[in-house]
């Protein structure tokens, strides 16, 4: 990150009044939340992400999933809002967001102060009943967890993305996965799975809000998944200017009037002294 790049960050916001936000994983990083992918958009991990097909359709993927989800969960529930986080509910609150999109199931936005939030992808701290669409607390879907398979209470394992947990080489076949206390049904977290379709008014209402924008700014994303992608497409056919700040290539480089290769709390640090001039911030991270 040079200066150069923190006073055209600067003036891209100062530019543009009407921010849409798209965030990313990147965003959560600091916040010790694992993400998916390296700096060239790869994915980091030799087993993909559960899919949603595989989830509904196998009943050992279900064991899988809640067992790492079991051991993963408590770390995941603890974490706090970063910089990062921080820093855009400051550019909200400053009336600067139209709106901001985040492709993160963690709700550290909503945490960290922002209001104008939209989860794209779902919220991984309810649980949704995929036959009579009763909501859970993921807290109470834990204490069930536990309460069937006690001697899991012990298991640990590190931390991989989205609550999950990297459990190599473990028997789940014996894993009971509680059923919906409603209606007998499946249980399956509130989120967009891999394979899983993003909600057509969900993504209206995002449009719609990008519509009425005049610029995008991405932050922490490399936009390999197209439901967040699809933004940066509509953004640019609409000639509305977009800038990113990512660790590593994204999908969109083509259509950037702007990216800042760094840490996302780094490069919106400024954002956190709202009377410090460009040519301030400059000189100061130059010291």
């Amino acid at each position: 990150m040079t200066n150069d790049s923190i006073v055209a960050l600067r003036g891209f916001i100062e530019r543009h009044p009407r921010l849409f936000v798209l965030t990313g994983a990147g965003c959560s990083t600091g916040s010790g939340i694992p993400d998916y992918r390296d700096a060239d958009g790869s994915w980091k991990r030799a087993a993909r992400p559960v899919t949603y097909q595989d989830f509904m359709g196998l009943t050992s993927t279900r064991q899988r999933y809640w067992a790492r989800s079991l051991v993963g969960w408590p770390r995941f529930r603890c974490a706090a809002p970063n910089a990062a986080h921080q820093a855009l509910a400051r550019l909200e609150a400053g009336g600067r967001v139209e709106l901001l999109v985040t492709q993160n199931v963690d709700r550290l936005h909503r945490a960290g102060g922002s209001r104008r939030t939209l989860d794209l992808h779902g919220r991984l701290d309810r649980v949704r009943c995929m036959g009579c669409e009763e909501r859970l607390p993921r807290d109470a879907m834990q204490d069930e967890l536990l309460r069937a398979n006690p001697e899991w209470s012990i298991a640990a394992a590190p931390d991989a993305p989205d609550g999950d947990a990297d459990l190599d080489g473990c028997d789940f076949s014996d894993f009971r996965v509680p059923p919906c206390p409603a209606c007998g049904g499946v249980l399956k977290p509130d989120v967009v799975l891999f394979g899983e379709n993003v909600p057509r008014d969900r993504v209206a209402f995002a449009m719609a809000a990008l519509a009425r924008a005049d610029a995008l700014l991405i932050v922490g994303s490399s936009l390999m998944v197209y439901s967040g992608f699809r933004f940066a497409r509509a953004a640019a056919a609409a000639g509305k200017p977009i800038a990113a700040v990512n660790l590593g290539r994204t999908r969109a480089d083509d259509l950037l009037f702007l990216k800042v290769p760094a840490p996302c709390s780094a490069a919106l640090a400024f954002l956190l002294d709202p009377v410090e001039s460009p040519s301030h911030a400059a000189a100061r991270v130059s010291a």
